[in-house]
């Protein structure tokens, strides 16, 4: 193997180790729920779902565990305060 493409390699799996370096800006994925597949974005900031439970709510499970998968990586507006079973807000 090329020594250049090793380094790059090397320097991908550093990268990858550094989630700080990555901000997400724009992101379209499939969430696969228990009752039916959904679209969840995220476009200037601001989540988006197909569900019902987003339109009335304006955030839904399938938002809250992306941006908890995805955690640091968002930009500020993106993060959204999280809420635990009893309604609390968490530290």
């Amino acid at each position: 193997m090329q020594s250049s493409l090793i380094g790059k390699i090397e320097k991908a799996m550093r990268y990858a180790q550094e989630k700080d370096r990555v901000t997400f800006q724009e992101l379209t994925v499939k969430f696969h729920g228990n009752n039916s597949d959904y679209d969840v974005t995220l476009k200037d900031g601001k989540w988006r779902c197909t569900c019902s439970f987003f339109s009335q709510w304006g955030l839904c499970s399938h938002t809250m565990a992306m941006e908890k998968i995805l955690e640091n990586m968002l930009p500020p507006e993106a993060r959204t305060a999280h809420m635990d079973a009893a309604g609390l807000k968490e530290d």
